[in-house]
């Protein structure tokens, strides 16, 4: 009996290590999962895997692949209903388990941490242990290599703490479990052979000598080689225990939201025109802090409808969000938000530590919004009823596949209100952190600089200056919503300081919100733009409820939003009362003309005797002397210049080895942008430049047109006269594909070795092109002049410059 028993516990010994081994690596993963189901989950896939082959050991092998495939599936499918039971998904298990099959790899990769169990991050882990300790069962016990059985867990255990990467502790505490479960599967394996039997038994004194002399020397040999491969890369290994393991997630594209989603502040003006199309329903209940007057930092001039001090409301008006925007280029305000696919319960947000949190909890229903960006009152804690992708430093959300109508789900927020008597002290931070919505890009109006400078100049606090420029934007312009859309600099410029009488002056909710934030970031606040829908809470919310809002960042107090529109029935007063930009140089009208008293007439003084200019020449001949030199300067002056530039661009284009030669089309390009008056600047990427190019010829192009269309008229020419191209040539039969350049100049700055001289030469083509585009859209006197600019030569010569 004990005997029996013994032997059963010597052949319990390889399984029972095989289900720890690939247990093990399910404990490992999930450590980034939030609770424990995937481990239970993971575990019974080992126990499963690894008894379906000892319970059919004793039939064929080619029967027990099947059987146990059919009986993952069963689990599989149990796996995935109760992963979509606990993260509330909607949905069919045939729909559930055909949309986790399709999305399971990358969903698991882009997931936020903790990683919500859903059907779509479970699904990889319980089949990949399953299939390890099938395989891994397999060659232990039916082929009896036990240490080769071993591989499979090994593998699946080396994934799992790969997968984790940095974003766990180090697993020291279950990486010694696996090595000590493996020791004891391998000190109790099972033999196919009785007990007592020696394999040498049969053969003969001296070759039974050989073969145990053999072995001896094998493993000897092993042993050898073992420790020199300790010695050789534990020092190695040791100095890698400190350093931070690799993220596969850099490796994964996270989920994207759309180009119209990247820049919603371009919908606003499309939304005004047609106010009662419908966006969303809503239901809003709200509970726990008090509710102050209003969320903006000055004073709204009414109570926000569904205020309330006590413990609930179901009636409270709310402001939703759609996106926020961190990033402007002087072109675009864009979201530049890192989407992370989430499950039901978001990452928990610490709240400033001087504001009041409430709950709004909503049930929305998408009637004609479309997009990705998902509605949500800040800063969401709970979605159920879609899948969602989640932003936790904007505090946004998408739906990876798209809005549609009737789609329907709740979210729980946790609205935070600061507290409006610390406003007036509170300081702003700086640094690294805020960099990003400190940042202010090149070619900000000079107009604009001044006005800022003024409003700082003359509110010192960080609150006082925000206070400033809400209610001079509040004072001084009007709400219009047919007012074009745009927020680059040109149109901002033209909103702030443009004739009234002309279109200036006005604008939609988008210019607003665009303007106290570059003005803010100008006065050393950080700002961001903020794209959403007006306080509601109950019923339909509509299109003319969508509008922009800008958002201050305060220590301690967190993102505090103002209001920059005109109060109700206000009339704006004109710009020019508080603020007229004054010239750099004043215009020759407004000098100061010089009085001079009036005198009497000199009396004629008698000329000296002789001949008249004896010995002197004449004062004609001075004059045409001097201006003949000095045009003559001039012409050699101009004509060095024009050697000089022609002589740059032939060394740019034609000398050096291919990638030099795209380089230096490429800085023809940006020298060109120069000249032109659209400077870009160096922290800008290869393809932001070029997109800029493109905008820089065509708004080039548009103003050529649009002189053109006016010299006809005056000469009387057609369309197809002298007047339509400017006297220049324009090459409007070849569109220069400035992409292409900006691609040819990232794999340079990435493989500098790799460019071709096809590949030189086509980039020089593009460049010259392109110049000779942009220059002919210029007047015919910018044109003359700009051959011969000296701004090339200077910034070609202090490129050269040693640090």
């Amino acid at each position: 009996m004990v005997t029996r028993l013994v032997r059963v516990l010597r052949e319990a010994a390889v399984p029972v290590a095989l289900i720890g081994l690939t247990a093990l690596a399910g404990v490992v993963l999930g450590r980034v999962y939030a609770g424990d189901l995937l481990t239970r989950l993971v575990i019974g896939a080992a126990v499963g895997s690894v008894l379906v082959s000892v319970a059919t050991r004793r039939l064929p092998s080619w029967l027990v692949a099947p059987l146990s495939v059919a009986a993952m599936a069963g689990w599989t499918l149990w796996s995935l209903r109760l992963a979509a039971n606990h993260a509330e998904l909607p949905g069919g298990l045939l729909e559930v388990t055909a949309d986790a099959a399709r999305n399971g790899i990358p969903r698991l990769l882009t997931a936020m941490i903790p990683v919500e169990p859903a059907p779509d991050t479970v699904l990889v882990p319980v089949v990949a242990a399953w299939l390890a300790g099938l395989a891994g069962a397999e060659v232990a016990l039916r082929a009896g290599r036990v240490l080769l059985g071993y591989l499979p867990p090994a593998g699946l255990y080396a994934a799992a703490l790969y997968a984790v990467g940095p974003n766990a502790e180090p697993a020291v505490g279950a990486t010694v479990a696996f090595v000590a479960v493996a020791a004891l599967g391998l000190a109790s394996p099972p033999s196919t052979a009785t007990a007592g039997d020696d394999p040498a038994a049969s053969l003969t004194p001296r070759v039974r000598a050989a073969v145990r002399l053999r072995l001896a020397a094998s493993a000897a040999l092993g042993v050898a080689l073992v420790v020199g491969l300790v010695a050789v890369l534990g020092p190695v290994v040791a100095g890698q225990v400190d350093g931070r393991p690799v993220d596969p997630r850099r490796y994964v594209e996270p989920p994207q939201v759309q180009t119209l989603d990247e820049n919603p502040l371009i919908r606003i003006s499309g939304w005004a025109l047609h106010p009662e199309q419908k966006l969303l329903d809503v239901s809003t209940e709200r509970s726990g802090a008090p509710i102050p007057p209003s969320d903006d930092a000055s004073p709204a001039p009414e109570p926000e409808p569904g205020a309330s001090s006590g413990p609930a409301d179901t009636g409270g008006g709310v402001r939703i969000r759609l996106a926020v925007l961190s990033d402007y280029d002087g072109v675009t305000w864009r979201v530049g938000a890192t989407y992370r696919n989430a499950g039901r319960i978001l990452p928990a947000a610490t709240p400033p530590r001087d504001s009041t949190v409430g709950t709004v909890r909503q049930q929305i229903t998408v009637a004609e919004l479309s997009g990705r960006l998902l509605p949500a009152v800040a800063t969401p804690q709970e979605v159920s009823g879609a899948r969602v992708a989640y932003d936790p430093a904007s505090g946004t959300l998408i739906r990876p596949e798209g809005l549609t109508p009737g789609l329907r789900y709740a979210v729980t927020s946790a609205e935070e209100h600061p507290d409006s008597n610390l406003l007036a002290t509170a300081n702003v931070p700086a640094g690294d952190e805020v960099a990003r919505v400190l940042r202010v890009a090149d070619g900000v109006p000079d107009p604009m600089r001044r006005l800022a400078a003024q409003l700082a100049e003359e509110n010192g606090a960080p609150f006082a200056r925000a206070l400033a420029i809400e209610q001079f934007l509040a004072e001084h312009y009007r709400v219009a919503a047919d007012a074009p859309s745009g927020h680059a600099y040109p149109n901002l410029s033209f909103f702030l300081f443009g004739p009234r009488n002309g279109g200036g002056q006005e604008g939609t909710s988008e210019q607003f919100a665009a303007a106290f934030a570059v003005l803010g970031r100008l006065s050393g606040l950080p700002t961001r733009v903020v794209v959403g829908f007006r306080p509601g809470g109950q019923g339909p919310v509509l299109a003319g409820d969508a509008y922009a809002w800008p958002e201050v960042l305060f220590d301690g107090l967190g993102w505090v939003s103002f209001d920059p529109l005109p109060r109700p029935k206000s009339e704006p007063r004109p710009v020019e009362e508080d603020f007229r930009p004054t010239p750099e140089d004043p215009p020759p009208s407004e000098a100061p003309a010089p009085t001079v008293e009036p005198s009497a007439s000199p009396e004629p003084v008698a000329a000296p005797n002789g001949p008249p200019n004896s010995g002197r020449p004449s004062t004609v001949v001075l004059v045409g002397t001097g201006s003949g030199g000095l045009l003559l300067l001039v012409g050699a002056l101009l004509l060095t210049l024009l050697a000089m530039r022609r002589s740059l661009t032939r060394t740019r284009l034609a000398q050096g080895d291919p990638g030099q030669r795209i380089a230096g089309a490429w800085r023809e390009v940006t020298d060109a942008l120069r000249l032109a008056g659209r400077p870009v600047g160096d922290d800008l990427a290869a393809t932001e430049v070029a997109r800029h190019a493109r905008q820089a010829l065509a708004e080039a192009r548009a103003r050529a047109s649009g002189r053109n269309a006016t010299d006809s008229a005056a000469t009387g020419e057609g369309p197809t006269g002298k007047g339509a191209t400017g006297g220049g040539p324009t090459h409007s039969g070849y569109e220069p594909a400035v992409d292409e350049l900006a691609a040819l100049l990232n794999r340079v700055g990435f493989a500098p070795d790799a460019a071709a001289a096809d590949q030189a030469a086509r980039a020089a083509e593009v460049a010259t092109v392109y110049v000779a585009n942009l220059r002919s859209a210029r007047p015919w006197w910018r044109r003359l002049l700009w051959s011969v600019h000296p701004s090339p030569l200077h910034r070609a010569r202090q490129s050269r410059r040693p640090n």
